[in-house]
Parts: structure tokens; C-alpha cells; sequence
């Protein structure tokens, strides 16, 4: 028995690994040995809601459905890691979560994409056990554990992948897992003072960070997608 508070259900190919999110919605032979497009959630694919967990206040940016789709006609796995610190504070639960997950996903799906895989970190230093009291958790960005498990779970080839976020932290996350670079974003928390000059400065050291607006204008920088 998982010390880890429960959903009272999981949607298909997802399940809690030491109390991560860790979902696999394509099968892996389609997945394996392949470079991905990993998203931040909150802010990048979806309008920044502080602490998202309401379905009602799901709204997918601008031009996000058709990024992702233009990702699955090249063969790209579409991949979101997402910290979800709101869990570890007990502003919400894991049932809230799979709720708005699933409306996420079907308003993509409905814009004409597919995700292939979804990650959460609920742990923060500063909350409520379980989820409280770690320092720094590996799978929390900047960390690269989400990243880590998707390449292990889903065959990623890491090392030509890609990593779109709003914040420094993102970029730096892509960077300790060995990705080929990242696009930092001005939605969400972007335009917030320091993050766009931080996350360009994680520029370097085989690992690139472009700037753009959001995510449909990253699309037209990411090499994968050119």
C-alpha cells in the first residue's frame, strides 16, 4: 500500500511512482528512441489559473492544439511536466488533478492534437507531509527527474529533445537532464522581473534557450518542429 494519498481512480497508463505522477498515454513503440517536445503546463499550455484546479477555469492558450498536432504529424511525443506544489499545500487533491488533467487533454484533443505522456511532481519543500519537508526533491524543476522518467519509462532519446516553459526553472530543468535546449516563454509567469533574463542565461554548455512569446510562436524556432 502506497504511503501516498490515492485518486479514486486513474485515467488509463497512469499510476503514482513514489508519489509522482507518471502517465503513458501512447505505447512506447511509438514513443522509444525518439526526441520530444516537453511542455510546462500551467502558463504554457494552459492559461496561468494560480494553482489550476477548477475544470471550469480551464483555458488552453492561443494556437496550442495546432502546436501539438503539427508535433504528432512529425512524430514528435508530446510530453507535459508540470510541478504541482498546490497538491503538497493541500489547496487541492489528486481527484482535483485528474479532473482538470482530463479536460486539458480533451480540449487538445479537440483542437486536433495528442499528448503522449504527463508528469506532476506534487512535492515542495514548504508543504504538508507527505509531499512537504524534502529539501529538493529530484523530480520538482529544476530538478530533472520527471524528464529523467520520461526517458526511461518512454525511451526518450533526451539529448535531442526540447523543453517550453514560462519559467527559469524550466529551462534549468531541461539543462540538468541533458536536453538539446529550450524555449523560454513570456505567458504565464515569463514577463515576471528576472525570469526571461535568467533563462537565457542557462544558454551554453551544449545546451541552447531561445526567447519567444508563447508557445504557437515557439513552435517556429524549435528544430524538432521545423
Amino acid at each position: 500500500m502506497s504511503d501516498f494519498p490515492q485518486p479514486k481512480s486513474f485515467p488509463p497508463g497512469a499510476t503514482l511512482s513514489d508519489g509522482v505522477w507518471t502517465q503513458m498515454i501512447s505505447p512506447k513503440e511509438t514513443t522509444n528512441a525518439r526526441p520530444a517536445l516537453f511542455l510546462d503546463r500551467d502558463g504554457v499550455v494552459c492559461v496561468e489559473a494560480n494553482y489550476l484546479h477548477k475544470v471550469e477555469d480551464v483555458q488552453l492558450m492561443p494556437g496550442v492544439g495546432e502546436v501539438i498536432k503539427s508535433a504528432n504529424q512529425k512524430g514528435v511525443p508530446v510530453i507535459l511536466v508540470t510541478n504541482q506544489a498546490g497538491i503538497a499545500y493541500g489547496y487541492f487533491g489528486w481527484d482535483a488533478f485528474v479532473a482538470v488533467q482530463a479536460r486539458i487533454l480533451d480540449d487538445i484533443k479537440s483542437a486536433g492534437g495528442t499528448v503522449d505522456g504527463v508528469f506532476a511532481c506534487p512535492f515542495h519543500e514548504k508543504g504538508n507531509p507527505p509531499y512537504g519537508g524534502q529539501p529538493s526533491h529530484p523530480a520538482r524543476k529544476p530538478n530533472p527527474g520527471m524528464l529523467h522518467l520520461a526517458g526511461e519509462l518512454m525511451g526518450i532519446e533526451l539529448s535531442r529533445s526540447w523543453i517550453v516553459g514560462d519559467r527559469a526553472i524550466d529551462m534549468e530543468a531541461g539543462k540538468n537532464a541533458g536536453l538539446a535546449g529550450g524555449v523560454h516563454v513570456l505567458s504565464g509567469h515569463g514577463a515576471n522581473q528576472g525570469e526571461r533574463e535568467d533563462a537565457l542565461g542557462l544558454s551554453g554548455n551544449n545546451f541552447t534557450v531561445k526567447p519567444a512569446d508563447d508557445l504557437a510562436s515557439a513552435a517556429g524556432i524549435i528544430p524538432l518542429l521545423l
